[in-house]
């Protein structure tokens, strides 16, 4: 940007700060000042317009430092604009654009885009009809989720969200995909871990992550998830595929509510501004499917809301599910009882996943859903003990089966194809009478085979050709032993 002096000599108005309020200033004297216009001060700092009224201008100031009464203000005739280019990924960058850490010079991309456009229309949109594979066998098996799907994801604090959204990453960034990941008024630490992970991973240079500390200006922590949508957009208008991660909009809109109050808005419910459903739904529009000038290209998008002891029926939340394709709930009670992940799948939706499945993917799909009812229903006969006829034993023993089954370690990450194969053998009673930590063994060892072996790999790809569930299990009882004897015998102990 261009100094005070230029400005002032460009646009020819000057105004004066006449209060200053944290994050809102107010200013007089530029009549013809426009909503989010950035006006500069005389100081070097700016803000953007954050209202215009009849005698004075709201500022939404973007710096911690302060700003004294008479300090001497000019437009800039300008929006809000930030670089966005394949030079931003692997880096860690502030919603302004600018580089955080010292570890190497950003190089500075030559194309700006300003951060605040408007959704695309029906026209440039296409349905959901590609599969997005998440590694986690519970999501993917159960409730899927498709390319453009907008996806909430909710839950107490310290039930595994960011251990999902980082394993998600690794395996879209694993099949080429671009990833942008926002940390909204996040602390530091927990954005270098999740630079770090990356970084270990080796996946690092397919991600841009956005990050606002809790210390830094209540104007730029309100920036971070427009900054993050406009660098997905840039990478969805070159063809390319995007996952973008918004951590969270729970705490936005409390960044958002604090500048509404100090704007002096008049407060809704739980003291939310009016709009704020506005605010988070022309966000959310921005996501989806579309097709481009390079063809059709997607920006998949995965929200964070926080909830207070389970409850799902909180404000933020409810407006957030009715402007997404479904949510993902991570019930705390799960949690404790061991359950990685702790998602709920009777109270978890997709709304748009399961019409991106195939045949093979649908059937699997209803043997699950409609198996684990039957178990849940279950569950309230465990109490008779020895009396429970042989059915019912069967029926805990299998659901207590899958339940592990679906247990996943921090990192393990399952391709789609070897999840639907590994849940058809032991849906076929391969591991019959066998300890738990004996599967979890030999089911590590598929996968180790799987991502290493060529021969291992096009043998399960393979039994995925069958067009039902129940061929597939045909098919299985006499390849699956034969899998498992030639995995055990490369990768056992």
């Amino acid at each position: 940007m261009k100094n005070f002096s230029a400005y002032l000599n460009t646009t020819g108005e000057i105004g004066y700060v006449e209060q200053v309020a944290e994050a809102i200033i107010y200013v007089s004297g530029l009549p013809k000042a426009k909503p989010d216009e950035i006006v500069i001060f005389e100081t070097g700092e700016f803000g953007q317009v954050f209202s215009v009224q009849p005698n004075y201008v709201e500022i939404l100031i973007f710096s911690k430092k302060n700003i004294n009464q008479g300090t001497r203000v000019t437009r800039t005739n300008e929006v809000l604009k930030i670089p966005v280019g394949y030079e931003l990924l692997g880096r860690v960058i502030d919603p302004l654009g600018k580089p955080l850490g010292n570890v190497k010079p950003l190089k500075t991309p030559t194309e700006k885009r300003p951060i605040d456009t408007p959704a695309a229309g029906i026209v440039k949109r296409r349905p959901v009809t590609k599969p997005f594979e998440t590694g986690i066998l519970l999501v993917d098996l159960a409730i899927p989720l498709g390319h453009g799907q907008r996806e909430l994801i909710v839950g107490d604090r310290k039930t595994g969200k960011t251990s999902f959204l980082t394993r998600t990453i690794l395996n879209q960034t694993r099949r080429g995909n671009i990833c942008v990941y926002a940390a909204i008024g996040k602390k530091k630490l927990d954005v270098k871990k999740a630079e770090e992970f990356f970084a270990k991973n080796g996946v690092l240079d397919k991600i841009v992550i956005i990050a606002s500390g809790s210390g830094d200006s209540t104007g730029v922590i309100y920036l971070t998830p427009y900054t993050a949508m406009t660098i997905s957009e840039y990478f969805r208008d070159d063809g390319k595929d995007v996952l973008l991660v918004l951590d969270d909009l729970s705490s936005h809109a409390k960044f958002y509510r604090e500048i509404s109050l100090l704007g002096r808005r008049f407060p809704g419910r739980n003291s939310y501004p009016s709009d704020i459903f506005y605010t988070h739904a022309r966000l959310m529009e921005r996501a989806g499917n579309f097709i481009t000038e390079k063809g059709e290209a997607s920006i998949t998008c995965l929200t964070v809301a926080e909830a207070a002891a389970g409850d799902l029926s909180g404000y933020i939340e409810t407006n957030l599910m009715s402007m997404t394709d479904g949510h993902l709930y991570f019930d705390k009670n799960l949690f404790y009882e061991g359950r990685r992940p702790a998602i709920n799948p009777f109270l978890s939706v997709t709304r748009v996943g399961k019409q991106t499945q195939t045949q093979l993917r649908r059937d699997v799909n209803r043997e699950i859903m409609s198996f684990l009812s039957l178990y849940e229903k279950m569950q309230s006969f465990i109490h008779f003990g020895a009396e429970l006829n042989e059915n019912v034993k069967a029926t805990l023993a299998t659901g207590e089966m899958i339940i592990n089954f679906f247990n996943q370690a921090i990192n393990e990450v399952v391709p789609i194809n070897l999840q639907i194969v590994a849940f058809s053998m032991l849906w076929a009673n391969m591991w019959r009478r066998q300890d738990t930590a004996v599967i979890r063994t030999q089911l590590h060892q598929i996968l180790q085979a799987y991502n290493s072996d060529k021969e291992i790999r096009a043998r399960i790809d393979k039994l995925i050709e069958n067009d039902s569930f129940n061929s597939l299990l045909g098919v299985l009882k006499a390849e699956g032993p034969q899998i498992i004897k030639a995995v055990s015998q490369k990768y056992g102990n």
